[in-house]
């Protein structure tokens, strides 16, 4: 067993400093990141929420640490600079994480672990993923497959051929930033937190977690959809320079709504106040 009662404050104190220097290239290529790709601008705020829901987990008993811990950070650093030294700075990040599950396994035993599991989980969220940009612009043309059809089913005169879109008065290209990929990035995260802090069956919390992506992307056909109405009755200009600024947080907004009601429905219905 690891000796808890020597120099507890300095064996922190020198741990986090050397995880700080061993993970700085991950640290500096995240924050790139959170700031330059709008899929993952809220990145940011995970690891300050997995923070306060580690505090809020971390028992109030002493600690016993569990050596077996051990392994799994070792393993978790020889990925790490595996990844590093080849560049894949994101499959690095995630062994950062596993590195973390290991220190607190071998700090704080199973039981720790355990308690963690959530935060550190929650922090694969923040990771930028790779195949994100692959996949919108298949996802933006069914988008506008899907916002032709319902614009088409409410009366427009709107025709939707691969990424072109033909009104009355005007043409228009599908783009990537059609495909609603941030909505889903977002929604899935914001739904994630939620389902973690309401009180109510497994089933129930993993149901509203599903309903992310589908709910994302019904709001973001709805916002296309709506845009192709104001193009058609107000003008391109009109729905392209002024209503496409704000029509995103709209919708996302009632995306958001909606899973109030979708929580009650899974018997996720309160919070837990353990964790406030």
């Amino acid at each position: 067993m690891i000796n808890h009662r020597t120099s507890p404050a300095l064996i922190l104190l020198l741990l986090t400093a050397l995880f700080a220097l061993l993970t700085w290239p991950v640290w500096r290529w995240l924050w790139s990141e959170w700031w330059s790709n709008d899929s993952y601008s809220h990145g940011l705020l995970i690891p300050l929420i997995a923070g306060y829901l580690a505090w809020r987990r971390w028992p109030t008993e002493p600690l016993d640490g569990d050596n077996r811990g051990l392994v799994l950070t070792a393993l978790g650093v020889g990925l790490f600079l595996f990844f590093v030294t080849r560049k894949a700075t994101y499959l690095a990040t995630f062994a950062m994480i596993i590195v973390l599950a290991g220190t607190a396994w071998t700090f704080g035993g199973l039981g720790l672990l355990r308690r963690l599991a959530f935060p550190l989980g929650f922090l694969v969220l923040m990771v930028p993923l790779p195949f994100v940009d692959r996949v919108t612009l298949p996802l933006a043309l069914w988008t506008g497959t899907c916002s032709g059809w319902l614009a088409r089913a409410l009366g427009l005169d709107v025709t939707v051929t691969g990424a072109a879109v033909s009104l009355p008065n005007a043409e228009m290209v599908i783009g990537a930033q059609c495909s609603g990929i941030n909505s889903i990035i977002s929604l899935l995260t914001l739904t994630t937190l939620m389902a973690y802090t309401l009180d109510g069956p497994l089933w129930g919390r993993l149901a509203l977690v599903a309903m992310a992506v589908p709910l994302a992307m019904l709001g973001n056909i709805l916002r296309v959809a709506n845009l192709l109405a104001v193009a058609q009755y107000l003008g391109v200009e009109a729905a392209f320079r002024f209503y496409h600024d704000f029509s995103g947080p709209i919708f996302f907004g009632i995306a958001l709504l909606l899973l109030i009601p979708l929580a009650r429905l899974f018997q996720c219905k309160m919070l837990r106040f353990e964790l406030w």
